[in-house]
């Protein structure tokens, strides 16, 4: 299943694509797409509902962040051998981790607000995940099955915040719109391999990344397992994975983004993006 919260910011209903790519109303069957609603056995009893008895939703449409009141937001640094060797890295021996704050969540059009002074702000097309139940201490052999779907991540950063200045990552990494999420989250069961995803990003119309998760360093199973080593992974968590090559702190020179500039991007089966850098107003 695809599933969406969509409509205006605050009021966002949840919403599934049907087979004819429609959007169809669930707000008589849930609430909203909670952490709860991602359990396996939720998840199956929505699979078996015919999506063509719900209402339509007429087009065009906001799209909220896919999942509401998510607990964590995690992240994984320098996760695709090619973005670590333009960025002159070494090729990490473990996942490197970090968090953004939930708050920098934001649907998937929605503009991307540049922080006064800021002058080194970044784009990073990522897979990101949701965990769909309690998960920790969990083997590779079986992490897969604890996570619900699949999702389109923009892992803006603003890269002096990030690196020139002192403390870890998190603060370059978390102001609000940070993190443009969906269009909606894809379950488990229609992504075959997420190891084998197509991930893209246009700034002003322009390619400047073109991977494939081909290249992570460390795939989901893995990192799954890694993280719930360290910590107790819960239901509506979102794990964003890295990003390929093709960011402006990687070009000679480095690139940034200016007021108007415009972020498309997407990855294959899991939807498209697009952003506008506005100012805070």
């Amino acid at each position: 299943m695809k599933l969406a919260r969509v409509g205006q910011i605050g009021h966002e209903k949840p919403a599934a694509i049907d087979t004819n790519g429609k959007l169809r109303d669930l707000s008589s069957i849930i609430n909203d797409i909670t952490p709860e609603v991602l359990a396996p056995a939720r998840l199956g009893e929505l699979a078996k509902i015919d999506l063509n008895s719900l209402p339509l939703i007429a087009e065009p449409v906001r799209y909220g962040a896919p999942i509401a009141h998510v607990p964590n937001l995690i992240c994984i640094g320098l996760n695709y051998t090619d973005h670590a060797e333009e960025t002159g890295a070494p090729i990490p021996s473990q996942p490197i981790l970090f968090n953004k704050h939930t708050g920098s969540l934001c649907g998937a059009d929605d503009d991307v607000i540049l922080p006064e002074g800021s002058n080194k702000l970044d784009w990073e097309v990522e897979l990101a995940f949701a965990i769909g139940r309690e998960c920790w201490h969990v083997d590779e052999a079986d992490a897969l099955s604890y996570v619900a779907g699949y999702m389109v991540m923009n892992d803006i950063s603003e890269r002096r915040y990030q690196l020139e200045w002192e403390g870890q990552w998190t603060k370059g990494k978390s102001y609000p719109t940070f993190a443009p999420c969906g269009p909606w989250l894809v379950t488990n069961d229609e992504v075959s391999d997420p190891q084998d995803l197509h991930l893209w990003l246009k700034l002003n119309g322009e390619t400047v990344q073109n991977g494939t998760t081909q290249r992570m360093i460390f795939g989901i199973k893995t990192l799954v397992s890694y993280l719930s080593r360290f910590m107790r992974l819960m239901p509506g968590d979102i794990v964003t994975t890295g990003t390929p090559p093709g960011v402006g702190l990687g070009m000679t020179p480095n690139k940034f983004m200016k007021l108007g500039d415009v972020m498309e991007l997407g990855i294959s089966g899991l939807g498209v993006q697009k952003q506008t850098l506005v100012s805070r107003g």
